[in-house]
């Protein structure tokens, strides 16, 4: 998401611990064998700091089980279908991605290219850029940050939700070589970013390697998935360091 990376959670070509020709599928059931189908409807966030921060993000599905729309509660992304093939994302395309929902400053997961990735094919170092100002010239200036990521070993709860909306099986389509045709740099971006497990932590680092923000991220499971998560913020230059509750719900319950 925005709301499609939100989807493909934290959604540069890199070399891959698995052959650059499997699919994201094959990717996903290597680490995680055969995981129950169980499509989000629901994601509510409350702040224990801020009611005003406090959110819910709507999934909604038509007859077919296919992801119709993702409400945030002011815009809407809409999932368009022609012979059962996504054909269009329309709406608010910026709809709350993981950061946001996280609170995190950074967009690492929507700019950044991934420098590692672990063994179970998840992005686990991701550079990007930020722009600091500098008071002594009043001009901004570029620094190479870097967030590194740690997981749960549960299968990415977005996963089923992103495949109901047709998303895993345009990245399929993605072959990560250097002989392959150009493709839409957003989809290979996606499919770069796109983890098999649960993100559970990221640090992010300035270019001395300090950390300089932290979230994490600890759950509850109901088998493979999530029910809730307790996240919580650390920033090294405030004291505003913040608690969110987020509550998972799924189709039919």
């Amino acid at each position: 998401m925005k709301s499609i990376n939100q989807i493909l959670l934290f959604s540069s070509i890199a070399i891959l611990n698995f052959s650059c020709d499997d699919s994201t599928s094959d990717e996903f059931e290597e680490v995680n064998g055969n995981v129950e189908t169980k499509l989000i409807s629901s994601i509510n966030v409350g702040s224990a700091e801020n009611s005003d921060d406090n959110t819910s993000i709507i999934f909604s599905y038509n007859s077919e089980q296919q992801l119709n729309s993702i409400f945030d509660g002011t815009e809407t992304t809409n999932f368009i279908y022609e012979d059962g093939d996504l054909s269009k994302v329309s709406g608010n395309v910026d709809n709350g991605n993981v950061e946001e929902l996280y609170d995190s400053p950074y967009d690492a997961f929507e700019t950044g290219q991934v420098e590692e990735y672990d063994d179970n094919g998840n992005p686990s170092v991701i550079k990007f850029i930020e722009y600091d100002y500098d008071y002594m010239t009043g001009e901004e200036e570029v620094v190479y940050y870097t967030a590194e990521i740690s997981y749960d070993d549960k299968p990415n709860p977005f996963y089923k939700t992103a495949e109901a909306a047709g998303l895993i099986d345009v990245m399929d389509q993605i072959r990560l070589n250097f002989a392959a045709a150009p493709q839409a740099e957003e989809i290979v971006r996606a499919k770069a970013l796109f983890p098999n497990n649960n993100p559970s932590q990221v640090l992010y680092k300035n270019e001395e390697g300090k950390i300089e923000y932290t979230i994490n991220m600890s759950y509850t499971y109901d088998g493979d998935y999530p029910t809730t998560a307790t996240v919580s913020t650390v920033s090294e230059y405030s004291d505003e360091n913040e608690t969110y509750v987020t509550t998972f719900t799924y189709l039919g319950e």
